[in-house]
């Protein structure tokens, strides 16, 4: 099977990964991919986001499956090309991926469907969104309503920074159009957990949960960011609590899309808090996580690549996943600033030994290769990924990895799984 991915980006570069070592991928391109996946994947390189370049890519290599990693191709209409070009396509629609595309709109499918979430209301005035951020009060919440690089999210106890982050969206044009209009909601309190399932528009085929870490900073302080880590399994998430919500979440809302007249194909993503009252939504994603992907695909024992066609062909029926019993724990390495401004350019050293730690997979994410060397081109430059039987030797293995890799302004969060290694040690 001829298989492109689109993106390249660490989510990307896991993608690619998984499918290298599918029996049924015979060969695999990515577009434009990174430095990383070079080692096992020719690179094309397109204009992901531009549909007909898209379509005549992979005429040109006749590829019998496209992946789409990213949600910006995907918003912008690179499946639905595809498919009318009669080629085989994992990724939903344009209008199956505004489930992403428009938190608004997302939320007014939840809500049409009784998937449990958060109180909220979306405004393009000011003033009415600070008046129902002041009653619902702190920790308050804003959300740029479009696509933001996951960083349009704020949450805070502070009226002024609440109030700054609204005008931010609607005065100042911080987002562009992803800004022209806010969502307020109600602050979830529990842990978060991310429920990421394979569908075809009537099955859906559950992942295991993960659980990221979103802000920039340890004990969770700092800017949004895209991601900062990831492990998988959550001890806080067992068996049970993953089933309901498969069945009170991932299903009604693959069924709201179907009956708003956009059935969903793909990888559908759903961030939830466990609250005391019961698992409720943040938000739904059209693609897999970042860095979910990360701390998902390596325990993955199932072949990704006739998973990927089944979807794409509509024929999930019956299907079922096989995992490793074996942890993983995903560690990002920024750059210095992210997510914020940060420089580029800055080489990278230490790779093959990270490489070589017994366990780890080094993901590359923002970088490049300029006369030979590899160097950061964005915000998240890698993530090294350790599979182990326990959550502390991961943690361990992770952290052995990512300190033998150097690039000037290199930040790391140091409690990723912190939590699960904790838990683990109280349940010996």
């Amino acid at each position: 099977m001829r298989t492109l991915v689109l993106g390249s980006g660490g989510r990307e570069s896991a993608l690619a990964w998984a499918l290298n070592r599918s029996t049924s991928v015979t060969e695999l391109v990515c577009a434009p991919g990174n430095p990383g996946t070079e080692g096992f994947a020719a690179t094309l390189d397109v204009d992901i986001a531009d549909p007909d370049a898209v379509v005549d890519a992979a005429r040109l290599m006749a590829a019998d499956l496209v992946v789409v990693g990213p949600e910006g191709p995907l918003v912008a209409g690179v499946a639905d090309a595809l498919r009318a070009a009669g080629v085989k396509v994992f990724g939903p629609d344009a209008n199956a991926a505004r489930i992403e595309g428009s938190k608004t709109h997302a939320k007014e499918l939840m809500d049409r469907a009784g998937i449990r979430t958060a109180r909220w209301s979306s405004f393009d005035s000011v003033d009415k969104a600070v008046a129902f951020a002041d009653e619902l009060g702190p920790p308050y919440v804003v959300k740029a309503d479009g696509l933001a690089a996951g960083k349009g999210v704020i949450v805070t106890e502070d009226r002024e920074t609440a109030v700054e982050a609204i005008r931010d969206c609607l005065e100042k044009d911080r987002f562009g159009e992803a800004g022209a209009t806010v969502v307020v909601e109600e602050y979830l309190d529990g842990e978060e957990v991310s429920l990421i399932a394979v569908t075809d528009g009537s099955t859906v085929v559950p992942f295991e949960p993960a659980q990221d870490y979103k802000r920039a900073f340890d004990g969770d302080r700092g800017p949004n960011t895209g991601g900062m880590g990831c492990y998988s399994p959550v001890p806080a998430c067992p068996p049970d609590v993953a089933e309901r919500m498969v069945h009170d979440v991932v299903e009604p809302m693959v069924a709201a899309t179907r009956a708003a007249g956009a059935p969903f194909s793909g990888a559908i993503y759903a961030g939830l808090v466990l609250t005391a009252e019961g698992p409720r939504v943040l938000e739904f994603n059209a693609r897999f996580g970042d860095p979910e992907t990360q701390a998902l695909l390596p325990r993955l024992r199932s072949d990704f690549g006739e998973l990927a066609l089944a979807c794409a062909e509509g024929d999930l029926a019956g299907a079922q996943l096989e995992w490793d019993e074996e942890v993983c724990v995903g560690v990002v390495l920024a750059s210095g600033g992210y997510p914020a401004a940060y420089p580029t350019g800055l080489e990278i050293s230490g790779l093959e030994a990270a490489a070589a730690v017994d366990g780890v997979e080094v993901f590359h994410a923002g970088t490049a290769r300029r006369d030979g060397t590899i160097v950061t081109s964005g915000g998240r430059v890698l993530v090294v990924s350790a599979l182990a039987p326990t959550f502390e030797r991961a943690r361990a293995l992770a952290y052995d990895a990512a300190s033998r890799i150097d690039f000037e302004g290199k930040h790391v969060r140091e409690d990723i799984a912190l939590k699960a290694q904790i838990s683990e040690r109280s349940n010996a």
